[in-house]
Order: C-alpha cells, then structure tokens, then sequence
C-alpha cells in the first residue's frame, strides 16, 4: 500500500511539480489549495505525511500546523513546511509548534522527496524499534536506560539521559532551548539557556564520532540529524 502524502501549496506550479514528483517516487498524493481544506483532508484520508505551504489562502500554514498539533488524532502527522526565504520567523514558529522539517523556496523536488523519504523511514524505525534509538553508533535503551556506543555501556547522569533521549525521539524536528529546558529540566520559564548548551557540550564529548549528527541550529536550538 503506497503512503499518502497531503499537499498544501495554493500556488498552481508548485503544487503541480511537488505532485508530480512524490507521484513518481511512489506515493499516492492529494491535493489541496487552501488551509480549510487541508485540515478536511488530513481528517478524511488520514495521509502518511503533510507538505503545507506556510502562506495559504483563508488560513495560514501556521495555523493549520496549531490546530493539527493541538488535536491528539492528528497530532503524529509529520509536517514538511514550504517556506520562502523572507519568512524565518515564521519557520520558527512552525518548529515550535511541532513541524518536522522545512524546505525554503525556490526548492529542488528531488530534495523535498529525500526528506519525505526519510521522515517515513525514521517514523517506520520508530515503531519497529520497541524501546531502540539510534544514532550513529549510539544506542539508546529506553527500557533499561541504558546507552552503548560501538557496543559498550557508557555511563549518562538522569539529565544527560532525559536530554538525549528527547533528542532522539525527536530526530529531525528542531527543539529550542526553551523548550528544552521545560521538558528536560521542568523550567516553565527561561532561566538560562547555557544549561543546555552545557548539556549538549557533555552529550558530544561522551557520544565521540556519533556527536555529528547532533547539529546546532543558530540562535534557536538543537536537532538530532540523519
């Protein structure tokens, strides 16, 4: 059965090619033009994936990607989001509310397919793992809480372990440093974001080779890359 990928694009072109292409990697692919009709669709046939323009008709990606997320029916849908350059902001805030990923316009397709592909495979690793994370040469055992590197047990304070494995869960999806500190340390507001960047130093030394998939997004926060 071919994974069903929604796409919400309002300018004709663009939806035609990204169609176009993801039909030609393999998937089924829908349709749709404005942001009513995005959320219609995501409730009537369920897709695998969504790739939402940020600047729709009627309603805003943004707003689409807030109601999605807020819904726990809905809110495991990945979320490519479709950006122009000018709008860093609001590729921001997209993060923050939950989306996966972002391509910036004028994009390659073959490039947006690739990261279609590899956010299915990563939620399909996900589910077959039953408590394995990995990462590089890193395994994460969610139900021992343990972790090995090349195979050997390495030794991770309760903080160090919670940072990682919020990382990893969330692989590929940006977190802020805000949103770190609330979900690892507990903060409801920012006390002071060199906790985590302290953390993340920590994580890189003890991980060695494997740190690189850890990647820094400047002036925002953190993600754990392919």
């Amino acid at each position: 059965m071919k994974p069903k990928i929604l796409v919400a694009e309002d300018e004709p072109d663009v939806l035609n090619l990204v169609a176009a292409n993801l039909r030609a990697a393999g998937f089924e692919v829908i349709t749709v033009e404005d942001g009513p009709a995005a959320l219609a669709a995501v409730r009537e046939h369920a897709p695998s994936l969504l790739v939402l323009d940020l600047m729709l008709p009627q309603m805003s990606g943004l707003e689409v990607c807030r109601v999605l997320k807020g819904d726990s029916a809905t809110s495991g849908i990945p979320v490519i989001m479709l950006t122009a350059k000018a709008e860093e902001v609001d590729r921001i805030v997209g993060l923050e509310l939950g989306a996966d990923d972002y391509v910036t316009k004028p994009f390659s397709p073959r490039e947006l397919v690739l990261r279609v592909k590899s956010i299915l495979r990563r939620i399909g690793k996900n589910e077959s793992a039953e408590g394995l994370l990995t990462m590089g040469d890193v395994v994460l055992d969610r139900t021992r809480f343990q972790v090995t590197i090349a195979g050997k047990p390495v030794d991770f304070t309760a903080t160090e372990l919670k940072l990682l494995t919020i990382l990893m869960e969330r692989r590929g999806r940006v977190q802020s440093r805000e949103v770190l500190l609330n979900d690892v340390w507990g903060y409801d507001s920012l006390i002071d974001t060199r906790t985590v960047d302290t953390h993340i130093r920590r994580l890189r030394e003890k991980i060695g080779a494997s740190s690189e998939c850890i990647e820094t997004v400047r002036g925002f926060g953190y993600r754990i890359t392919e």
